[in-house]
């Protein structure tokens, strides 16, 4: 990962290696702008130096979002980055508030009358449990936009084409033919089933797609009746039924059965904000490359690239470059952690509460000797008979 670079001005230059900015802080050439990412500014006047257009790449997910910085001329991989969501807790933080109003509600209002549907959204609402997804990765675009050149945007606009997964020929033989047939699907089912063979839990292993109906009993190819094997299970299972193989396993036949009708719940995530975090990085006057998750595979699995979430955004779009190459390997991973709670009274696991209320009037600063402060002012007195002053009230403290 390359270090950013700021002039006296603080406008982006060309991004250093690792080695040259640690030369330019020992020789007080520079000093560090911030931490995270690594960025240092100049501390002379640089003329004249016209700074490479990047791209930067997004690869959106439910759980992890990976983000990528790439020079499409040279194809080097600048910065990456993976982004860990909070929707999940947000999700559950909402459920709990709900069922404590609930409850107080019928403690406190037990006759009051229900008004559940007094309330109008706006037009594109989304929950605070997406909403936040949009929010994060629309936080790091700017920030990377002040950090280095950005010229470009591209971003997976489709994880998993939905049609095509249940009528392939929807938009012609022509495509279904073509180089990317198969990939939507492969795609879905890898991420539908974890990787894993579903018959034996293999995972790190060549698998293929077997139909849970077999064809020659009247199986059909809906993404429904497709699971994950490996080339042994696949061969053991040959045109045997779904029960008539798992007769002694009834578990495993529960949970494949109740698996294969389950739609995926992280893919209805990223499609239902996709289109949100289209318009919301259109605001920021660049250009917005679009691609399918079947094509970000067919990227990575075309120039011999491993799995990973900032891998996958470096081969988003149609814009990849042939060759692409990264001098550090160093990935930085993003925690969203939120900005505390204006929950004005936690509670506990029961819903009983475990503080007090948040006091609006300024409280006392309390001194070591056991004297305040009206004015709030935090400082402490050391000695015994050492005399202090308060810095609010200019007053003198014996």
């Amino acid at each position: 990962m390359s270090v950013f670079v700021l002039d006296t001005n603080k406008k982006p230059q060309n991004p250093v290696h690792p080695a040259k900015a640690r030369l330019l802080l020992t020789e007080g050439k520079a000093a560090v702008f911030r931490q995270f990412p690594f960025t240092i500014i100049l501390k002379e006047t640089v003329l004249n130096v016209a700074s490479n257009p990047l791209r930067i790449k997004i690869d959106p997910g439910s759980r992890e979002t990976g983000i990528a910085v790439i020079n499409d001329d040279t194809g080097e991989i600048v910065f990456a980055m993976e982004l860990r969501h909070r929707g999940q807790q947000i999700k559950n933080n909402l459920e709990s508030r709900r069922a404590i109003r609930r409850s107080r509600r019928n403690r406190k209002t037990r006759y009051r009358k229900p008004r559940f549907d007094n309330r109008t959204r706006a037009e594109g609402w989304l929950p605070p449990s997406l909403k936040s997804r949009v929010h994060n990765i629309e936080t790091w675009v700017k920030r990377l936009c002040r950090f280095c050149n950005i010229q470009a945007i591209s971003m997976e606009l489709v994880r998993f084409d939905m049609q095509k997964i249940q009528n392939p020929e929807i938009s012609g033989v022509a495509y279904q033919q073509g180089e990317l047939m198969g990939y939507e699907v492969r795609e879905y089912l890898l991420e539908k089933w974890d990787r894993t063979c579903a018959y034996c839990g293999k995972t790190d292993i060549p698998l293929e797609i077997e139909h849970i109906v077999p064809k020659s009993k009247g199986g059909s190819n809906r993404v429904s009746n497709l699971t994950l094997a490996c080339t042994a299970c696949n061969r053991k299972k040959g045109n045997k039924s779904l029960e008539q193989f798992l007769l002694k396993k009834p578990r495993l036949l529960k949970r494949i059965q109740k698996q294969s009708g389950v739609p995926l719940k992280d893919a209805g995530a990223v499609n239902t904000t996709r289109w949100d975090l289209f318009r919301t990085l259109k605001k920021n006057g660049l250009p917005v490359e679009t691609g399918s998750g079947g094509l970000t595979k067919f990227n990575r699995t075309t120039r011999g690239l491993h799995k990973t979430h900032w891998l996958d955004a470096a081969c988003v779009g149609e814009s990849t470059p042939e060759k692409m190459f990264q001098i550090d390997k160093t990935v930085l991973i993003v925690k969203a952690d939120g900005h505390g709670s204006r929950q004005m009274c936690r509670v506990n696991k029961f819903g009983f509460p475990r503080t007090t209320a948040k006091s609006t009037e300024k409280k006392s600063q309390r001194l070591s000797d056991g004297r305040h402060c009206q004015g709030g002012c935090h400082f402490r007195q050391k000695g015994r008979n050492v005399h202090r002053t308060c810095r609010c009230q200019k007053k003198r403290i014996v």
